[in-house]
């Protein structure tokens, strides 16, 4: 796991730099907008693109690097290099296509995406949309670029892609306040979209690519990479569905509600976006390699040491962020037009996005191991299925909890999710080492309770003697995490969890380089 460990590590290096850049954006915007019917709107118009070309961008993208090492076993870089340019602009060509009819029926879309928008904010919703819609073209491109750039062996470079995209968007917040145009965000958002396939083209380039004009939709590949996405695309789909339900149901409840979830959603994408996404962009071509092999015993390994890794990195930040979820928002983002009340807002969304976070950081590896095996159709049903069930509770929940509701309805979907795919799994591969899983997954949850109770109590003592205060808080909440991950590293040491000694190899190997 040589290789992989330390492009995983560097992988996790370069996108917790994008990351906190992107908590800087957050930052802004909340002090900056708040939890108010501006960053509704924002917000909204912002995720509709991503709603509505996410799921083609994914499906291309996932598909792209099987068939691309196909091609070069084939015919070599000539044929590789033949085959990247087809698809790409392919991708340009359903991207103009897609952005076109939405531009044409802006309205209608924002009304199914925010149909509590009445008057001027639904308005500006739709002319936001229209400004941004077309940024998503390069959404497309953007995943294609990075996919390529992974086929070539490079991580580091698509893991930077949020750079410039934070840096800009950051910039347009900014100026739209000193400036006291609203317009300049959505116009800043564009030109953010853009930024992420722009910025790859020349590393791109170094790897030995070259733009050519060429497209050819009779080309096997491309018939065959249309099999492949087909299953992919409706499962990515139902996924998009469930996040457009989710910000619908919110824009019905009060004021700064959607604001609430987005906030509390990129905390936890923090986490899912910076260890589990570089986890399974590195794993996802061994997963490949290894299945192909007659004795599947390596492979079987390989799953385990994943999964069991996923679930020793995501128990203390679930637990952490439950119990830590107030002072946590209230130091990131209270300040400026983001109050008191916007705060509570957030902490309790995150409480109930936190519960859901194993689910969300196991079901995107264990979708690369299906798709390993050139299995695209069992993912796709389970997330039908589990979408389904969040639907439905969501209607159930919203009416008891209001936007905490939305939040504890995710999070039990992707735990349902998650389940589904387990015993899916093991009538497909059979036993791939579950019951090793669920005792990491034992001993890792007491750790992270108890490690959570420490934090805490820690949190109170120190927050208590020193009193009120940013600093004061800072210095309160440090300590805590300190002390909790100390306590939670020690139990998880004492309790013998085989991954430990995986991981502590594998940071000290990377600094020893350094």
């Amino acid at each position: 796991m040589g290789k992989v460990a330390k492009a995983t590590v560097s992988l996790m290096i370069v996108t917790m730099l994008s990351k906190i850049l992107g908590f800087g954006r957050e930052l802004v915007l909340g002090a900056l907008y708040g939890a108010t019917v501006y960053s509704d709107v924002f917000i909204a118009a912002s995720n509709i693109p991503k709603v509505l070309f996410t799921l083609v961008a994914t499906a291309l993208a996932t598909t792209f690097i099987p068939l691309y090492y196909e091609n070069l076993r084939e015919g070599g870089e000539e044929k590789a290099l033949r085959f990247s340019n087809n698809i790409l602009n392919i991708t340009i060509i359903l991207g103009i296509i897609l952005s076109t009819i939405s531009f044409i029926f802006a309205e209608p879309i924002v009304k199914i995406f925010a149909m509590g928008f009445k008057g001027e904010t639904f308005k500006q919703a739709v002319l936001f949309t229209r400004i941004i819609i077309f940024g998503a073209i390069f959404t497309g491109l953007s995943d294609i670029m990075k996919s390529y750039l992974q086929s070539k062996g490079s991580f580091t470079i698509p893991g930077l892609i949020g750079l410039p995209y934070n840096i800009i968007l950051i910039t347009a917040m900014i100026l739209s306040v000193l400036l006291d145009n609203i317009y300049i965000l959505p116009v800043g958002a564009l030109f953010a979209m853009a930024s992420q396939f722009l910025f790859q083209v020349p590393f791109a380039y170094k790897k030995g690519y070259k733009y050519r004009l060429f497209v050819d939709f009779k080309d096997e590949y491309v018939k065959k990479m249309l099999i492949l996405v087909a299953p992919i695309v409706v499962g990515v789909a139902v996924d998009q569905i469930n996040i457009m339900v989710d910000k619908t149901l919110a824009s019905t409840l009060v004021e700064g509600s959607i604001s609430a979830l987005n906030y509390a959603d990129r905390l936890k994408g923090f986490v899912t976006g910076m260890f589990i996404a570089s986890i399974s962009a590195v794993v996802y071509p061994q997963f490949s390699r290894l299945s192909a092999l007659v004795d599947r015993t390596e492979f079987f390994d390989f799953i385990r040491k994943s999964i069991n890794s996923v679930i020793i990195i995501i128990m203390p930040m679930t637990i952490g962020a439950m119990v830590l979820s107030e002072p946590i928002v209230r130091i990131l983002f209270q300040r400026g037009a983001f109050d008191a009340r916007a705060t509570q807002m957030t902490a309790v969304a995150l409480i109930f996005y936190s519960i859901g976070l194993i689910g969300v950081g196991l079901r995107d590896i264990l979708t690369k191991i299906f798709y390993s095996v050139q299995d695209t159709k069992t993912p796709m049903i389970n997330a039908t299925i589990a979408v389904v069930m969040n639907i439905c509770m969501n209607l159930l929940f919203i009416r008891y909890l209001k936007h905490a509701g939305l939040a504890l309805a995710t999070s039990l979907s992707s735990i349902i999710c998650i389940t589904l795919l387990f015993r899916s799994l093991k009538k497909k591969i059979g036993d791939f080492g579950q019951r090793k899983i669920i005792v990491v997954f034992i001993k890792t949850t007491f750790s992270a309770i108890i490690m959570g109770g420490v934090a805490r109590f820690v949190y109170n003592i120190i927050f208590g003697a020193l009193g009120t205060g940013f600093v004061m808080e800072v210095i309160a909440l440090g300590t805590a995490i300190i002390v909790g991950a100390g306590v939670y590293a020690l139990l998880i040491m004492l309790l013998r969890v085989d991954e430990v000694s995986m991981i502590t190899d594998i940071v000290k190997k990377k600094l020893k380089r350094k």
